[in-house]
């Protein structure tokens, strides 16, 4: 037989379901269909592409070479066929969606500014793995995620990521606080305080700062879970009813005031996310740059991220 393109896609599709049977229903053959197709496929070659077990298979030493020069072919001819007709418009819409980050805003500010053939529509979706699970069924382009040190963000071949940047988490406490003269605050000396939490993300979160906490031998004992605008979060802090983790961006206003955590016991990353096949290279970069952009502007909008880095980095050079 000839190598054709759909046995190219097929091995990718076996490959990503792991199963000849899954691949079937995805392609819509039945299990012996594709068994016998496989079985051509892998005559051609004249070696196995894939070890089989009652689990299902996966792809031999001999297999990883295939697929990946297999699913580089499928891709590029897919971005022939995305490809505009003469004529067209050139209007490419990229489906973009963030996690709870104040990054977004700059970002797409600063792509409708350089980009102007792409048309952005924006979704707010809170948790990480959602984000994850929404890129890897076509349902988005790109995002910006969040991840922890140790929990990095988990997909498949068909995503990719690139960090934006790890920062350290701080605490928002009520401007009367007993530790508000103080440069840091011990994580222990907050044991007995009551804590707004935002829900789990699906990507480490809140799980790390209970870790944190036990490592710092308490364990909360009054928790809100919390998903609310930003400005109701500052008002009840304010008025003391609780304390909470921060993200270093997050502003001081009346009635609170923002905190390192000696020995920054927990760190927080953004990462940009995108679908390897509907976003190019040069968007992808471009995506990047601008977040990155992004950030560091509202970085430097922060006293106490510029007090803790300063601190943190003399210290560490001393």
């Amino acid at each position: 037989m000839e190598l054709e393109l759909r046995h190219l896609r097929v091995l990718c599709a076996i490959a990503d379901a792991g199963s000849v049977a899954r691949a079937g229903a995805v392609l819509g053959y039945s299990q012996q269909a594709l068994s016998a197709q496989l079985s051509r496929i892998e005559q051609f070659f004249g070696r196995a592409v894939f070890e089989r077990s009652p689990a299902g298979v996966k792809p031999t030493g001999y297999g990883l070479e295939i697929l990946a020069r297999a699913r580089d072919v499928v891709a590029r001819v897919d971005a022939i066929r995305r490809m505009p007709e003469e004529g067209a418009s050139s209007t490419r819409v990229l489906r973009l969606a963030a996690t709870n980050s104040p990054v977004l805003a700059g970002m797409v500010a600063r792509v409708s500014a350089q980009m102007p053939d792409v048309a952005l529509t924006v979704n707010s979706v809170y948790a990480s793995s959602e984000i994850v699970e929404q890129l890897e069924s076509g349902e988005l382009d790109a995002a910006i995620a969040a991840d922890y040190p140790g929990l990095e963000l988990r997909h498949s071949r068909a995503v990719a990521h690139r960090g934006i940047a790890t920062e350290p988490t701080f605490v928002a406490l009520p401007a009367r606080h007993r530790h508000r003269q103080s440069l840091q605050v011990e994580l222990a000396d907050l044991a007995d305080e009551a804590w707004f939490l935002t829900p789990d993300d699906g990507a480490g979160w809140p799980g790390v700062f209970y870790a944190a906490c036990e490592a710092a031998g308490f364990k909360p004992m009054k928790v809100h879970e919390f998903l609310g605008d930003q400005k109701q979060l500052q008002g009840m802090i304010a008025a003391g009813l609780g304390i909470s983790p921060v993200q270093a961006t997050f502003p001081a206003a009346a009635g609170l005031i923002v905190k390192a955590l000696t020995g920054t016991p927990l760190w927080c990353r953004y990462a940009l996310a995108w679908r390897r096949d509907s976003v190019p290279d040069v968007l992808a970069e471009a995506l990047f740059a601008a977040t990155q952009a992004a950030y560091r502007e509202l970085i430097a909008q922060s006293p106490h991220f510029q007090a803790w880095s300063l601190r943190t980095y003399k210290t560490s050079r001393s």
